[in-house]
């Protein structure tokens, strides 16, 4: 009873917005902090495919759900309720690696509105992946985007050849959907220019999710082996050259090496 009266008083004298990132889309992988806002929160907006991701703590709160595609409004939302009342918007993974972060601040600053605005980090696709397969991500590595949505396909092609050329690991976010069928073997032929087919690949489905969650290690010259595999919730890391497959206990790790090797004798 205490809580309900607590939200309703949120409603009425509230006045801050929080930018939540809820992690792989699991709940028990959020932050403490970010579990708490959203539980006392008067307002949750966000997509309903991520919404659902986190029923558990929606109760008391007045949820307003949204689809991909109206996140201009959900933004707009977002900001005019936080003159009144403590708001959550909740966005997939980290709000800022392809987040919404970014637009929340860009409608603020557009509209001029003055709102209190606390922006709280959740565990990227990059991390969640990388957990999965070991150890990929240990030194300097570039997330490229394959989605041509919002950014020219010759953008992201650039991007793809300066990332592959130094040797970066690599994390391809968005590979596939039902419109975008050939940016992920595209992708792919521009990196084999650069990386030697050897090179490991990782590629994960609905990492740390549990419910439809993946795995599968293999080489830069035999991924497109598993291209039908691949969709908009698939991650790829690729490797750089010193990164090398380690089979332990039946089971294929990547490991990037960072150096220590060479330092210390080990």
């Amino acid at each position: 009873m205490a809580e309900s009266q607590s939200q309703s008083q949120d409603k009425a004298t509230g006045g801050k917005l929080y930018i939540v990132g809820i992690g792989p889309g699991s709940v028990e992988q959020m932050t403490v902090k970010a579990r708490d806002v959203i539980l006392n929160a008067g307002y949750v907006l966000g997509n309903g495919t991520y919404l659902d991701q986190i029923e558990s703590l929606l109760g008391t709160q007045e949820v307003i759900r949204s689809h991909m595609g109206k996140e201009v409004d959900r933004a707009r939302k977002a900001v005019e309720l936080a003159k009144i009342a403590n708001v959550v918007m909740v966005s997939g993974g980290d709000t800022n690696v392809y987040g919404m972060a970014g637009i929340v601040l860009e409608v603020a600053e557009h509209e001029g509105l003055e709102v209190d605005i606390e922006i709280l980090p959740g565990v990227t696709a990059i991390l969640a992946g990388a957990s999965m397969l070991g150890a990929p991500v240990v030194t300097d590595f570039a997330v490229i985007s394959l989605s041509d949505l919002l950014t020219p396909w010759e953008v992201i092609e650039k991007r793809l050849n300066l990332a592959a050329e130094a040797d970066f690991v690599m994390a391809l976010y968005n590979p596939k959907s039902r419109k975008r069928q050939s940016n992920f073997s595209r992708a792919i032929e521009i990196i084999r220019q650069y990386k030697a087919e050897s090179v490991p690949v990782g590629l994960v489905k609905n990492a740390l999710r549990g419910e439809g969650e993946g795995r599968i290690v293999t080489t830069l010259g035999k991924v497109m082996e598993y291209e039908d595999w691949v969709d908009m919730s698939t991650t790829i890391l690729v490797g750089n050259g010193d990164s090398r497959i380690w089979n332990s206990q039946k089971k294929d790790f990547i490991i990037t090496p960072r150096g220590y090797h060479k330092k210390y004798d080990y």
